[in-house]
């Protein structure tokens, strides 16, 4: 049975333990400012989006999951309509905008609120964004509309907002102040643009969840919005929520877009990284020990020569102990012992490394074995015992 992989485990302890954890802990609110009509938190949009039908005196309004240029020349338009943007910062290409403006002057409207707004947009309109120094911020400061049918007395206060944004009319001629902060500079206006408006709005906070369900501030979204002609309106999302909608959202798509997945989701990643690093080396298995095979030459050898010494043959066990201690001579220095003389004794005395007194007695000892056709169990000792000392030597 297969052993479980430690680090696996204590991986799969730790995802198990912080999904529970995140399960089970209370949310906290999300303060994100992500405009989405589909989000319930303070700062979406999807109480004003779910209200805007009746107040736009509409079956439902449309949403667009679309760029502009894309939604603008491929989409078959009735003769008159509204284009809503509620977004942190409008984003648009020179193409985008040619095709907005193309929108406007045959005489439809374009409301846009947003914080971020492009030059190239204001250059043509006559209007700059603008974002007074920090030291100047002033979460107290009120907004308030400039038509008396729809001025509040004590203002609104977006208290959220820093009160730092602000629009410069470059083209008063062709622009109307719509609504003032308390420092007297515009923060929605309205520009006729061939046959139709545009509504460039700089506070878009305004029509998030937290202050169009607040009691204070609940009215000044729909007053804003209440400038568009009653037609047929569209809803951008494509710039805070990109091309799909949620039936067509991957599954990885939703794992990024909930942050409790999110997170799920990078842990498993950095988790499996650390795993290949630290725990993925390969898992051998244990090497059994393998006996090496066993010598039966030597065996044979052995058993021989014990049945030898046991029968008292020792001539011959003489002879078969000289044999092969002179082959192994023969084997390790190369030397010729067909004669084994003084000349022999030097040579194998030098090439051992053995005294030379001990080998002249070996080779002594082997000569006279060699000669004798008798050995008593004494000499084959003594001739044992010299070839063993002398293996022992070198």
């Amino acid at each position: 049975m297969l052993k479980p992989n430690k680090y696996l485990l204590i991986l799969l302890a730790t995802l198990t333990a912080y999904v529970l954890f995140e399960y089970y802990r209370p949310k906290p609110i999300d303060w994100r400012s992500t405009y989405q009509n589909d989000d319930k938190i303070p700062f979406g949009t999807q109480a004003l989006f779910d209200l805007l039908p009746d107040v736009m005196q509409q079956s439902a309004v449309k949403m667009v999951r679309l760029p502009i240029y894309n939604f603008l020349t491929e989409t078959k338009l009735p003769t008159r309509s509204n284009y809503v943007f509620i977004n942190q910062s409008f984003k648009a290409d020179g193409n985008d905008i040619k095709q907005l403006l193309a929108y406007v002057r045959r005489g439809n409207n374009v409301f846009l609120s947003a914080y971020d707004l492009p030059d190239s947009l204001g250059k043509v309109l006559g209007f700059k964004a603008d974002v007074k120094d920090p030291a100047k911020a002033d979460s107290t400061l009120r907004q308030n509309f400039v038509n008396p049918s729809l001025h509040k007395a004590n203002g609104y206060n977006f208290f959220h907002d820093d009160g730092r944004n602000f629009l410069t009319i470059k083209k008063p001629s062709t622009i109307t102040v719509l609504a003032r902060n308390a420092r007297k500079e515009p923060v929605f206006i309205r520009i006729h643009y061939g046959n139709g408006q545009f509504f460039i709005h700089n506070l878009p906070l305004s029509f998030t969840n937290y202050y169009v369900l607040d009691q204070k501030t609940s009215d000044y979204a729909f007053k804003a919005l209440s400038y568009l002609s009653d037609q047929p309106t569209y809803w951008d999302e494509y710039q805070k929520q990109g091309r799909f909608d949620e039936d067509q959202q991957s599954i990885f798509r939703y794992i990024r877009s909930q942050p409790a997945l999110n997170w799920a989701y990078y842990l498993v990643v950095f988790g499996l990284i650390f795993y290949a690093i630290f725990a993925g080396k390969r898992t051998q298995r244990i090497i059994p020990i393998v006996e090496p095979l066993q010598n039966t030459s030597l065996d044979f050898v052995k058993t021989v020569g014990q049945m030898y010494f046991q029968q008292g043959d020792h001539e011959n066990l003489a002879r078969q102990k000289i044999q092969y201690f002179l082959a192994d001579i023969r084997e390790r220095f190369g030397m010729n012992t067909s004669v084994l003389d003084k000349e022999f004794t030097e040579m194998l005395a030098k090439k051992s490394g053995a005294s030379l007194e001990g080998t002249s007695d070996l080779v002594r000892l082997l000569r006279n074995a060699q000669k004798n056709t008798w050995l008593s169990e004494s000499d084959l000792l003594a001739l044992n015992g010299a070839m063993e000392q002398f293996k022992q030597t070198i």
